[in-house]
C-alpha cells in the first residue's frame, strides 16, 4: 500500500466516521429536543396548571367553609325543632289537662 492509497483509506473511514457521528447526533437530538416554540408551550401549560391547582384548592376551602356552616345551620334547625316539638307536646298535654278540667266541670253541674 503507498501512500497515496493509505491517505485515501484514512478518508474514507474519517469521512464514515464523520457521517455516523452526526447521524448519531442528528438522531439522538430528534428524539430529544424541544424546540423554542415547544418550550413555551410547555410553560403556557405549567402556567395553566398552575392556576389551575389554585383555583381548585380555592374551591375546596370555600366548600368546606361552606359545609361547615351548612353543618352549624342544620345543628340549630335541629336544636329549634326539638324545642319546638317539647313545646307542642306541652301545649298538647296542657290541652288535654284543660279538656278534662272543663269535662269535670260540666260533669259537676
Amino acid at each position: 500500500m503507498n501512500r497515496t492509497e493509505f491517505t485515501l483509506a484514512i478518508a474514507v473511514i474519517l469521512l464514515v466516521a464523520f457521517a455516523l457521528g452526526w447521524f448519531t447526533y442528528w438522531l439522538l437530538h430528534r428524539f430529544t429536543r424541544v424546540a423554542g416554540g415547544d418550550m413555551a408551550e410547555m410553560d403556557r401549560l405549567a402556567q395553566s396548571l398552575h392556576e389551575a391547582e389554585e383555583t381548585r384548592d380555592q374551591a375546596i376551602l370555600y366548600l368546606e367553609e361552606r359545609e361547615a356552616e351548612l353543618l352549624n345551620q342544620i345543628a340549630q334547625t335541629d336544636a329549634e325543632l326539638r324545642a319546638a316539638m317539647e313545646g307542642l307536646r306541652d301545649a298538647r298535654h296542657e290541652a288535654e289537662e284543660m279538656r278534662s278540667y272543663i269535662e269535670r266541670m260540666h260533669a259537676k253541674a
